[in-house]
């Protein structure tokens, strides 16, 4: 059987660039096609922004790698168009539990609440990630979209100068050379770009080993993440089993430090482990097998000039948690609206700025809380490991030690508190939807809020009146009208209203809040607008 990451997608095919006498320019060049990278290139074309995307594979990627895909980023996929056939293909979670040894602790509902189009998470390998993503690509191309992927063509040489930058590409037919506007690397953790340009990451990395084994088998466990401290199948370790689609599941086991990583990885070593987790019985096919070491690292800056940084090439985090490419495609969409803005002379470019201030303060949160689940999985004395055996023991009983186990605190969403973009807030409105706070979902009147937002500058009015359409500086900024009568579940109101009567809404394209007032003022929103557009 031929497998999708077998088969090439974006296979190598001659560009006009590599005829020309002088290097051709671009405003916009991706470099990598894994889902951070083609969800910036997306994102991009559909602003009307020329981009290319530049990748040294042909293909998806092998192995599942990342597999659980959070709510938030599922709604960002919304937004770029290919949200459904992910969620369609992915297995749907909420749920999990806790094991310590081979009782059970306790479980947990991700998303306890009513009143969200997306669930808390759904699990997907990311070979089936990047095909859904290519196809949006071809898409957008058929629709006459400003972008291009071109497979085997490698990176080799960085080149930035003060207004762009000059890349050389390696080919089957040799090498060429372009320029781009504007350079973002999104080349992965060993991030060639990085490497050219003599950059590197500060940061921790952790003194153990965990084997990842995708698994092909029938199995009646149910879709929801199971987590293991100590269980009798790897004394000493943990475990985790997670379900993807099409009969694949997801096996972690914590292997220590002192290891043979080559010698762990082969099928004679791989299954002895797996048969004493689920069976001497079980039967099942090895799809993708590798190691990881944990590591908590980023680089001091994002932006350097004309060449930006997203996704891992950015930053790194322990896999417990699912904050990897989570964060990497948060990383693009807070990145986007802001270099289009600038492209289109409507922001300054010091703008791209609060992109390293914001994505920054995100990717610290995400080291944070994976430097704390990293220290817990795995303790590093004796005596935190008898801290960690109490809490667990006293899980099972008690609900107050339950939120001190951490089995790796799964990805949310970032809110960007202190930033520069900020605008006015009002005490009375529900915390969760304060000024740089990612606007959560709800129903209302003709569908789903996020929907209705879209990715553009928008005043979100409940029960307030203003303008329908406001012009702030050569930004168009379009009203949403909607009461808190419109969601009869009440959900809409609990979040965006609060004790408030009324609530004006400033929304970013990224659909972060920008600002609230109670009552729409025109100065004050022309000002939060252009505070939210670094003006």
């Amino acid at each position: 059987m031929t497998r999708i990451f077998e088969t090439p997608l974006y296979p190598y095919r001659r560009s006009p660039d590599q005829d020309q006498a002088e290097p051709a320019r671009h405003a916009a060049v991706v470099v990598g096609a894994g889902p951070v990278g083609l969800a910036c290139a997306i994102d991009l074309a559909r602003q009307g922004v020329e981009v290319v995307v530049l990748d040294e594979n042909d293909k998806v990627s092998f192995g599942s790698r990342a597999i659980c895909f959070a709510k938030r980023p599922l709604e960002i996929l919304d937004r770029l168009g290919c949200g459904e056939p992910m969620v369609e293909k992915g297995v749907v979670w909420n749920l999990g539990k806790v094991f310590f040894g081979d009782r059970k602790v306790y479980d947990f509902n991700l998303l306890p609440e009513d009143g969200h189009r997306r669930p808390a998470f759904i699990n997907l390998q990311q070979y089936y990630f990047e095909k859904y993503l290519v196809d949006r690509v071809r898409e957008l191309e058929a629709e006459g979209a400003p972008i291009e992927l071109r497979g085997n063509s490698k990176v080799t040489a960085v080149d930035p100068g003060e207004k762009d930058v000059t890349l050389t590409v390696d080919t089957p037919d040799g090498p060429y050379r372009l320029v781009a506007d504007w350079l973002i690397a999104c080349d992965g953790a060993n991030s060639p770009v990085r490497a050219m340009m003599g950059l590197d990451f500060v940061g921790r990395v952790f003194e153990d080993n965990f084997l990842i084994a995708d698994v092909i088998m029938e199995a009646g466990f149910p879709t929801e993440r199971w987590f293991w401290f100590d269980p009798p199948f790897n004394r000493g370790q943990s475990a985790l089993l997670h379900k993807q689609p099409d009969n694949v599941w997801r096996i972690d086991l914590q292997l220590g430090w002192n290891i043979d990583k080559e010698k762990e990885k082969k099928p004679e070593n791989v299954i002895p482990r797996l048969k004493a987790m689920l069976g001497e019985d079980a039967r099942f096919e090895l799809e993708w097998v590798s190691i990881y070491t944990f590591q908590c690292r980023r680089m001091e800056k994002f932006r350097h000039g004309h060449v930006i940084f997203a996704g891992d090439s950015a930053h790194q985090v322990s896999p417990f948690g699912a904050r990897g490419a989570n964060s990497g495609l948060q990383d693009t969409d807070n990145l986007v609206w802001k270099l289009k803005l600038v492209i289109d002379g409507k922001a300054p470019e010091s703008l791209l700025d609060s992109y390293d201030i914001e994505r920054i303060h995100g990717a610290d949160e995400n080291i944070l809380n994976s430097s704390r689940s990293t220290d817990f999985i795995t303790p590093k004395s004796e005596t935190s490991r008898i801290f960690r055996d109490a809490v667990l023991d006293l899980s099972a009983r008690y609900a107050f030690a339950r939120p001190l186990v951490n089995s790796g605190r799964l990805s949310v969403p970032c809110t960007y508190d202190g930033s520069p973009l900020n605008g006015p807030d009002v005490a009375s409105m529900p915390p969760r939807t304060r000024p740089g706070s990612p606007a959560p979902d709800a129903p209302v009147k003709g569908g789903w809020l996020l929907d209705r937002l879209g990715d553009r500058f928008v005043i979100l009015t409940i029960d307030a009146d203003a303008p329908d359409v406001l012009d702030c500086g050569g930004i168009a900024v379009e009203r949403l009208a909607l009461s808190a009568a419109d969601d009869p579940s009440g959900a809409f109101g609990e979040r965006y209203l609060g004790s408030a009567r009324s609530a004006v809404y400033l929304i970013r394209p990224d659909q972060h809040v920008a600002a609230r007032w109670t009552a729409f003022d025109a100065a004050a929103v022309a000002a939060a607008v252009a505070r939210a557009t670094g003006r």
